[in-house]
């Protein structure tokens, strides 16, 4: 089974859901797709200076397993 799939149920942090992002991304052959889960990838690294420009509120209990699954259940499902 792949890396990123066994990480799947035990993403708790956002540290966990970046490292899960970079293993899926190297599993992707569309540079397409590749560059947009980059994008999100880059995006969530630097989700706070987002926050804070717009000065909007982080958002507190984030489930990062869910949002991970979310992104691998697109590649498989049809």
């Amino acid at each position: 089974m792949k890396k990123h799939i066994e990480m799947l149920g035990k993403i708790n942090s956002k540290d966990d859901f970046i490292k899960f992002m970079e293993i899926y991304i190297s599993t992707i052959n569309d540079s397409s797709v590749k560059e947009y889960l980059e994008s999100v990838l880059s995006w969530t690294e630097d989700m706070e200076g987002y926050y804070h420009n717009t000065k909007k509120e982080i958002p507190q209990n984030i489930n990062w397993d869910f949002i991970a699954t979310l992104f691998y259940v697109g590649s498989i499902y049809d």
